[in-house]
């Protein structure tokens, strides 16, 4: 027996890449300052990114990675512990710390390394109640941790709430979630959450992975938000702080053990200081220009109200991603097929990232995005669901 012989695509993938419609793997060649994309020498409305404040091609953020990467080379050769903190990565972690109400942070190489870093806090006498639709690296950490985990249904508050009076009162109890959920779009119900949590003496861990930078008012988040309090809180800069990397915030306590316990920290290079720098002037952005998240939270609306206006099901919310359902696997790859032909480049999530029978398109804007933008999005929309038959002939075609 081969051990390589489980390395073959599944019949569905292969039907997808003999179709012409697989939409994965679609290399980018430039990066353009108004949200659009070249891709095979054309330039198309980039609708999938999730460079929220338009921050990766924001000068500034440019100029101190560039700068950063002059001073202190391409890498740094060696793990956080030994050899590889610099300077930066202190300054960074105290400047997030403070931004998110956190005695304490630790910076990783990405978020993935973030959510793994979480780990050594599920131990083997604790409970872990986690949200059905977090993210694949919360799932994995779990895996990793010692502590019974149990699923409750997406954002079921109740059902949380009975798994919470029914547990070991032994047991540690500890609750994760995602503040904005990146394929739904919706956020989870914090004040209800964390109401649970000082009731059942539950600690609260949240993945502000897609909502840190975006929401509340001063930009620190879905907690801030809803003005709730958690214990522990981890953070990418991929989304809206504009490059690559990580951060797990919390008590000083806990970030301390963490930075001497947690493998995927220990046992990794650390962030660059390119990318450290560009995060930390992309934090500086963050709080001086609210405004940023103004603009595409109204391009998120303007976006949900067009979709709805086209006949399309649009789940409720304000989030800059926004799930248009298709169901079928095969048609949502045709789908973004049409909208790529109509100059328009999203996203295909199919089963395993979404429930079976739940396929969808995620379109997503950013601050870079006009109305003229949005504009043209809606049209595209229009168009490649007309020519597939998911809404009237009479609809597409164009908008008033």
């Amino acid at each position: 027996m081969d051990a390589f012989s489980k390395c073959r695509l599944s019949p569905d993938i292969e039907a997808l890449v003999a179709s012409g419609h697989y939409p994965f793997y679609l290399p980018v060649e430039e990066r353009l300052d108004d949200g659009e994309v070249v891709v095979d020498g054309r330039r198309v409305l980039m609708a999938g990114s999730n460079d929220y404040l338009a921050l990766s091609n924001d000068p500034r953020v440019k100029a101190a990675g560039v700068d950063a990467l002059c001073r202190l080379g391409a890498g740094n050769s060696g793990s956080r512990a030994l050899n590889g903190t610099l300077e930066l990565h202190r300054t960074l972690e105290a400047e997030l710390a403070a931004f998110l109400g956190h005695e304490a942070a630790m910076v990783v190489s990405t978020g993935y390394q973030a959510n793994l870093a979480l780990s050594p806090l599920f131990g083997p006498r604790d409970l872990l109640l986690a949200d059905r639709y977090i993210h694949a690296s919360l799932i994995e950490s779990a895996r990793l941790g010692q502590a019974e985990l149990r699923r409750y249904r997406h954002n079921d508050v109740a059902q949380l709430g009975r798994l919470l009076e029914g547990a070991d009162p032994e047991a540690g109890r500890l609750i994760l979630t995602e503040g904005m959920f990146s394929v739904t779009g919706d956020l989870a119900d914090l004040p209800a959450i964390t109401g649970l949590a000082a009731l059942h003496g539950a600690r609260v861990i949240l993945d502000s992975a897609h909502d840190a930078g975006l929401l509340g008012a001063g930009g620190r988040g879905a907690a801030e938000h809803h003005g709730a309090r958690v214990d522990v809180q981890t953070v990418t800069f991929s989304k809206c702080f504009g490059t690559i990397g990580g951060a797990v915030a919390g008590p000083r306590r806990v970030i301390d053990y963490l930075r001497h316990c947690a493998r995927s920290a220990l046992f990794s290079a650390s962030l660059p200081a390119a990318c450290t720098a560009a995060a930390l002037a992309a934090l500086g952005v963050v709080r001086a220009e609210p405004e940023r998240r103004r603009r595409v939270l109204a391009a998120a609306e303007s976006l949900r109200s067009g979709l709805a206006a086209l006949g399309l099901p649009v789940t409720p919310g304000f989030a800059p991603t926004v799930p248009l359902v298709v169901g079928d696997p095969e048609l949502c790859c045709r789908l973004w097929s049409e909208l790529l032909r109509e100059g328009v480049l999203a996203n295909a999530m199919l089963p395993p990232s979404v429930p079976e029978g739940r396929a969808l398109i995620r379109l997503s804007v950013t601050a870079a995005h006009t109305e003229a933008a949005v504009a043209r999005l809606l049209d595209a929309v229009a168009t490649a669901a007309e020519r597939l038959g998911l809404v009237p002939a009479a609809v597409g075609g164009g908008r008033c």
